[in-house]
């Protein structure tokens, strides 16, 4: 990371906790959802996102696969057990979503849950809104020749192996289904109350700055830096028809 680039990092950093003291006094409750391609840069965000945040307040959520009893509640019942308490920040690294995504592409759901849930989640959302959350998504994407060079350097350094899972091992595979299955899900899950938005994620030193910069922008605190948060890298857009169309990578 260039020198100019942490400086501005180290600002943003400040806006964070700034805001953070905000939702604490204030008792709001914030989620936000990360979601993307494999190796698109989700854990990197989040650590960035949380560095110098009060770890009271703040949780990260990454749920393992559902166990046998969890695959027999409602869908919805093992992520709202992670839902934000009055002044807490929560991030969901993948989250309820991920129906829409790699339990429908690889099949691990069946064509009637897949469709049930674009019936429920914006009821759900609208119910987490309706009692005082936030709720903020953003889907990181990268290009099929980004991702391959991620994946492979995850299989090649000893300290990240652990990050390779059955899914990822199949990920460029399966980059076409999984392609149909994001347009899909940002079209008919970008609500009015809960928007979508998509960061390009090509270049993970700027990503971090843009995705705070836009997250700090999306909520409102005392003694804000406008003039810091004014500065847009333009990686992040809304999840509009043209958009999905246009500006992700297929």
């Amino acid at each position: 990371m260039k020198k100019e680039q942490k400086t501005h990092l180290h600002e943003l950093y400040i806006e964070l906790v700034k805001c953070q003291k905000e939702i604490i006094t204030s008792g709001l409750k914030l989620v936000l959802i990360l979601e993307g391609r494999d190796a698109a840069g989700k854990d990197g965000s989040i650590k960035k996102i949380i560095k110098h945040l009060s770890p009271r307040e703040t949780r990260v959520v990454a749920l393992n696969k559902p166990s046998d009893t969890e695959t027999h509640q409602w869908y919805f019942q093992r992520y709202a057990a992670h839902l934000p308490a009055e002044g807490e920040f929560v991030i969901f690294n993948r989250s309820w979503y991920n129906r829409a995504g790699v339990e429908n592409v690889m099949e691990f759901c069946t064509n009637e849950q897949y469709e049930k849930f674009f019936t429920d989640v914006e009821l759900f959302e609208k119910m987490l809104i309706n009692a005082n959350t936030i709720v903020l998504k953003y889907y990181l994407d990268i290009s099929k020749q980004e991702q391959k060079r991620r994946l492979d350097d995850r299989k090649n350094n000893p300290l990240t192996q652990w990050k390779i899972s059955p899914i990822d091992l199949v990920a460029q595979k399966m980059w076409e289904k999984y392609s149909e299955a994001r347009n899909s899900m940002l079209q008919k899950t970008s609500f009015d109350c809960s928007p979508w938005y998509i960061a390009n994620a090509e270049d993970k030193d700027t990503l971090h700055i843009a995705i705070i910069t836009h997250l700090l922008n999306q909520l409102d605190y005392e003694n804000k830096n406008e003039d810091l948060l004014a500065i847009d890298a333009k990686l992040i857009f809304a999840a509009t028809e043209h958009n999905i169309k246009n500006k992700l990578f297929q």
